[in-house]
This record gives C-alpha cells, sequence and structure tokens, in this order.
C-alpha cells in the first residue's frame, strides 16, 4: 500500500487509460446518469448534425466552419469531464491491482472439528463456507477471513496493510480475527471462517477501490438534481430564445434570427458544466484519498459524514496515550533516599517482564542504583489476588505493587505508612498517575510513580480540531480521577470515566439526540454496539470481526489516532465540492457577457453594452466563451484529484475564504483568458 500512497497524479499509464476510458464512457446510457453533461453530448451531437448538414447541403443557419470548431469544443468539454472521472477511478484501479496480487486461489486444510489435531481435508480456497474451519500454520497463507478459536502465531499482513513488521493473532480477546490473503509466520491457528467465498475483506476492498460498488451521498444526489433542474430551467429558456428572436427581427424589420449552433452553445456555457464534469471525479477521489491513508470505507456516505462530524470520541489507552504506564518518578518515604528506593525497585522488577517493570528498572538504572547479587533470590510473581510481586532474597522480602495491597503487607508485618508516604499517594493518583509501593519486610522504602505518558503533539491535534469546530470527548475505563488528570494534560474537551459499552452507547446516542455526528473508534467486540451506533465507526483491522463488522471504516493500520486523519479528509471532500460547485456557478457569469450580446446584438444593438471584454466578433466571441468552458475543466482536474487543504478554522470563516477565493475568483478569473482566446483567434485569422 505505500507504493500507491506516493503515485505520481498523472502517472502515464493512468493518464492513457484515462484517455482511453474517456471516450468509452461516451455511452449515452452511462452519460444519461450525469445530466448535466448529458445535456452537453446531446448539444454536441445537435451541433455536428447541424455541420453535416451545412457541409453536404451547402446550406445551414451558421456557416459550416463556425459550426464545426463549436461541435469539436462541445465534444471536447464532455471527454475533459469524462477525463477527469477517468482519472480518479483509474488511481482506484491501479490500487485495486496490487490488492487483487494479494487474492490467491490457496489450498486450505479444513478440519473435521474445530480443534488442533482433528482430522484434515485437503480443499480450495474458493469452496470454503461460513463456519468453516481451517488449520494454518507456518508458512500457509490464511484462505479466507475468519476468526481464531484455538492457537497464538505471528502473522504477515504487509500484502493488506503494507506494513513489514508481523503482528500476533490469538483466540479470543480484541486480537482475534484474521484476513485472508495474510501469511503465518510461526506456530499455528485454527480458524473459523466468518463469510462466504467472494465476499472477503479484501474481495469488498478491490471492489471499492475500483469504483464498481461505490454509491452516490445523499448530498451528491442533491446536488445532482440541483445541477439537474438548473440545466432543465436554462434549456427551457433558451428553446424560448428562438422564437422570440425570429418575432423580433420580423417586427423591426431587420437583423438576423440566432442560429441554433449559438443557442446550443448558449445553453453548454448557461449550466453548471464545470462542476457537472467534476462531481463524480470529486468523489471518487475522496475515497481514493481515504485509501492512501490505508483506511476502507464501506461506503461513501461514511466519508461524507466524516467532514461533517462535530464529536469525536477516542479510547484514552493507545490513542491519547502510548498504552504502557512507565516509571516516572521515584519518591522516597522519611528515612529513606532516593537511591535506596531504586535499588530496592530494581531488584524487585528483575523478574517482571511487563512494559511497568521493564521501566522501573530502566529508571533505577539512570539513577545509577546499585545492583545486588540476586543469586539465589525466589521471585515473587504479580496475581491479581495479591496485586503484588516481589523478590525474597535471604531474610530480605521486597515487595511492591497497589497502595492498599502493601500496607496492608506492610501492616500485617507490623510495620505501618507514614502520613508523608500516605499523601504522596494521594498526589500522585490526583495527578492521574498510578502509585506503587515499594516495601521490605515491615518497611515502606518509597512510592514508584507510574504515568500513562500523553502522545507527543497530540494536545497539538487537539487543538486544531477545535479550531474546526470539533468537539473531542476522551472514552477510559480508568477512574474518574485518573481521567481527569490524563485529559487536562492530554487538553481533550470533555471525558466519560469508567466506560462501559452501554455507557459509551449511551454517550453517543445523546450526542445524536443534540443534533451531533459522533465519530469513534474501537477494536473489541464489546465497542461494536457503540460503532454500531456512530455516524463515523472507524474500526481496527487487528481488532474482532464483530467490531469490523460494526463500523462503517476499517482502519488497516489499526492505528486509533488515523480518526483525525478521517475527519480531515472527510472536510477535504466536502469542501472541494462546495469550492468548486461556487467557482462553476460563478464563472458563468462571464460567459453571459461573452455570447448574449454576440447573439442578440444584430437585433438588439444596445446589448453592446454588454460587451465588457470588447471581443474581436460574435464568432470569436461564442468560440472564446465555449472553447474557455471546455479549457476550464482541464485545469479544476488537480484540485477535484487532490482536494483542497483542510485548514483548521471554524465553518463561518471557511465559507467566508471559500466565497472569495472561490466565489468572487470564479467571477473574476474568466474575464482576461475569455479575452486571450478572443485576441488569439483573431491573430490566426478568425473573423
Amino acid at each position: 500500500m505505500a507504493s500507491i500512497s506516493s503515485r505520481a497524479l498523472f502517472e502515464p499509464a493512468i493518464v492513457k487509460q484515462a484517455l482511453v476510458d474517456s471516450v468509452r464512457k461516451l455511452s449515452p446510457a452511462r452519460m444519461v446518469k450525469n445530466p448535466v453533461m448529458f445535456v452537453v453530448e446531446l448539444g454536441s451531437a445537435f451541433t455536428t448534425l447541424l455541420f453535416v448538414h451545412a457541409l453536404v447541403t451547402g446550406a445551414g443557419d451558421a456557416p459550416w466552419p463556425f459550426t464545426l470548431a463549436v461541435a469539436v469544443w462541445l465534444w471536447f468539454t464532455v471527454l475533459f469531464a469524462n477525463f477527469a472521472e477517468a482519472m480518479a477511478e483509474g488511481r482506484g484501479k491501479a490500487q485495486a491491482q496490487s490488492l487483487r496480487a494479494a487474492r490467491k486461489d490457496v489450498m486450505a486444510k479444513r478440519l473435521a472439528e474445530p480443534r488442533h489435531g482433528a482430522a484434515v481435508e485437503q480443499v480450495s480456497s474458493s469452496t470454503l463456507r461460513k463456519d468453516d474451519v481451517v488449520l494454518v500454520e507456518a508458512g500457509d497463507i490464511i484462505p479466507s477471513d475468519g476468526e481464531i478459536v484455538e492457537g497464538v502465531a505471528s502473522v504477515d499482513e504487509s500484502a493488506i496493510t503494507g506494513e513489514s513488521a508481523p503482528v500476533i493473532r490469538e483466540s479470543g480477546g480484541d486480537r482475534s480475527a484474521v484476513t485472508g490473503g495474510t501469511r503465518v509466520l510461526s506456530d499455528w491457528l485454527v480458524v473459523r471462517i466468518r463469510v462466504e467465498a467472494g465476499q472477503t475483506f479484501l474481495d469488498r476492498m478491490i471492489g471499492m477501490v475500483e469504483g464498481a460498488k461505490r454509491q452516490k451521498t445523499p448530498n451528491e444526489i442533491a446536488l445532482d438534481i440541483l445541477l439537474a433542474g438548473l440545466s432543465l430551467v436554462f434549456l427551457l429558456a433558451t428553446v424560448t430564445l428562438r422564437p422570440f428572436s425570429a418575432y423580433a427581427v420580423t417586427a423591426s424589420g431587420s437583423g438576423a434570427v440566432v442560429t441554433l449552433t449559438v443557442l446550443v452553445a448558449l445553453l453548454v456555457c448557461l449550466i453548471p458544466t464545470t462542476i457537472g464534469g467534476l462531481l463524480s471525479a470529486i468523489g471518487i477521489a475522496g475515497m481514493d484519498r481515504l485509501i492512501q491513508a490505508n483506511v476502507l470505507a464501506t461506503s461513501g456516505r461514511a466519508v461524507e459524514a466524516a467532514g461533517d462530524v462535530d464529536v469525536l470520541l477516542l479510547d484514552k489507552t493507545g490513542t491519547i496515550t502510548h498504552g504502557n504506564r512507565q516509571a516516572w518518578a521515584l519518591l522516597p518515604a522519611p528515612g529513606s533516599t532516593e537511591l535506596e528506593l531504586a535499588s530496592v525497585a530494581r531488584l524487585a522488577s528483575l523478574a517482571d517482564e511487563t512494559p511497568e517493570g521493564k521501566s522501573i528498572v530502566t529508571l533505577a538504572d539512570s539513577k545509577k542504583a546499585a545492583t545486588p547479587d540476586a543469586s539465589g533470590a525466589q521471585f515473587v510473581t504479580f496475581t491479581a489476588q495479591t496485586r503484588m510481586s516481589g523478590v525474597d532474597l535471604g531474610s530480605r522480602r521486597i515487595r511492591k505493587g497497589a497502595s492498599d495491597a502493601i500496607e496492608r503487607w506492610v501492616t500485617e508485618a507490623g510495620g505501618q505508612i507514614s502520613p508523608e508516604t500516605r499523601r504522596a499517594v494521594e498526589d500522585v493518583a490526583r495527578q492521574g498517575a498510578t502509585p506503587l509501593l515499594v516495601a521490605e519486610n515491615a518497611r515502606i522504602i518509597g512510592v514508584v510513580q507510574l504515568k500513562d505518558v500523553v502522545k507527543a503533539g497530540i494536545r497539538e491535534r487537539f487543538v486544531e480540531l477545535r479550531r474546526l469546530g470539533i468537539k473531542t470527548v476522551m472514552v477510559t475505563g480508568d477512574n474518574p480521577l485518573t481521567a481527569a488528570a490524563i485529559a487536562a494534560e492530554a487538553g481533550v474537551d470533555d471525558f466519560l470515566a469508567e466506560a462501559t459499552p452501554e455507557a459509551k452507547l449511551a454517550l453517543i446516542r445523546k450526542y445524536q439526540a443534540e443534533g451531533h455526528l459522533v465519530a469513534m473508534t474501537g477494536d473489541g467486540t464489546n465497542d461494536a454496539p457503540a460503532l454500531a451506533q456512530a455516524d463515523v465507526a472507524v474500526a481496527m483491522n487487528s481488532g474482532t470481526q464483530a467490531a469490523r463488522e460494526a463500523g462503517n471504516m476499517v482502519d488497516l493500520d489499526s492505528n486509533p489516532t488515523k480518526l483525525l486523519e478521517v475527519v480531515r479528509i472527510g472536510k477535504q471532500l466536502l469542501m472541494t465540492r462546495g469550492a468548486l460547485t461556487t467557482f462553476s456557478i460563478a464563472n458563468d457569469v462571464s460567459k453571459y457577457f461573452a455570447i448574449i450580446p454576440a447573439a442578440f446584438v444584430g437585433t438588439y444593438p444596445s446589448l453592446a453594452a454588454l460587451d465588457v471584454m470588447r471581443l474581436h466578433s460574435p464568432t470569436t466571441a461564442v468560440l472564446s466563451a465555449v472553447i474557455f468552458n471546455a479549457l476550464i475543466i482541464v485545469g479544476l482536474i488537480p484540485i477535484a484529484l487532490r482536494g483542497l487543504t483542510a485548514r483548521p478554522a471554524p465553518a463561518p470563516e471557511l465559507l467566508r475564504r471559500n466565497l472569495l477565493v472561490y466565489g468572487l475568483g470564479g467571477l473574476l478569473l474568466p474575464f482576461p483568458f475569455i479575452k486571450l482566446i478572443d485576441v488569439t483567434l483573431a491573430a490566426m485569422g478568425v473573423s
């Protein structure tokens, strides 16, 4: 996937195929799905017939060279619009091709019973059905999407995620889902197939990126209806101009009736052809950008909804914080020193393979703590019942663990905790950190502060989201005191502590009832209800099958912070579509000043006042407007494919900026370009 992300905007192979597809898309059966461009195609065909008629009969209501020029540029308008769509689709097809290479029909080891050691039957992966159970051993390709029912193994998912580092997949928990096309590197897995043949995650992904299953979003459909309505209004208005012109000429006894060729050119320039030609490309390109971020959206609706999200629910562990608590500070008890505490805590953590235990050893080493001889030591492992661990070394009994557990252990040995140490424990807890007491025999040596470290730069990301008008809510199973401290340090707007699946679901429904659009991430089965309820639900690819099916997006990298990128891409899609729609409507104004005076100045000389560009002749005026109308689509293709930069700013400010840049810009930009085309045509001898 990494190679796809860096794909050039106009890669020669994609451009070449897009040129071919532009012609293929001229089929009326396909063009009718885009009402605006279908009208342009009908106009192109009609002017072509007028040209043929004039050429064959020698008669026509306009000179055949002029009719031919108009027909050619109208066809170019249609082709350029098709090219924009084909370019967007071509980038998706290129991604699908690389994904298709990962989809293979392999031999699968189907088990007679759902357990390791059961009888094995060799079958083709294409014959597997939902709820079949297969054995996948080291070196085997996982034949289809499924859930691990037994075993633990290292899996290479680079064909799907682009990441070379293998991941651990195991039965139970939130990392039990596997994807067809990935390879087991070590050990074995017993997998229950969860999809029918041809409906795997990879199959759906290929279909989405190829655009074959892309459905238009509600806003896109609404805009299509608006554009079709505008086209119909302008069509009716243009049709009435012919008899109106004939009546005016008859009544005045002078002038000439406006030609059919000019009326077709006027119609094409009046209707919103620019956005009509780019609308589909904008939607497809938005999906493409999401795939480049290694996120698969199951519908365009989800991408669009991401742009309107105003509440983000983010899990604390792994999203806002690194997830592994680390030893942060050593607070010695009265009568002890920091060096003594470091030495005792290090000794108690030598056999502790947890990230917390390793971080205590690292912190003690940084304090230059002494390392006593641990030969003959008996290490005490941590249990949920005792909530402590430690070591017995001769007469020394050392323990570290939860503050209440260690206090009880010390009290039973005849010792007690000092008021100063108790205050230190309470201060650490108030800061959102975890206090571990360290004791030797009946004496408490001190407190080790474990801190869930907030990720670097995450606070700035939340500031950026706040400027976009998005409220951030941290969801955590921690107690309210710890949650409040982490929330304050990270800079989120609100938090939900001691979160249960029911509490998450209730919170989402509460925000939605208030009119908000809510986004969240999740990877576990307990996240599935909330994911199904959220407007934008990003499930982790490493998570359970239930979570992946409940979400409307899947993050292939399993990076919870990707939700921030999804929101940015959604806003980018909406901004791009809105800006180019504004530009399209605004840039039509200049064409009125070019074509209307050229068409009717013979009948109404006073209309010459509208020729503010002082164009060379009626012929060059009409051609200049038609040529600009076609070329502007080509000029805007890079913006449609790349999208606008979603700058962090409130919606009113973004609206003002777009109206200024794309509204005023769309109004003024065409005038000098139409004039330049007119001067060029005049220099070429067109009169």
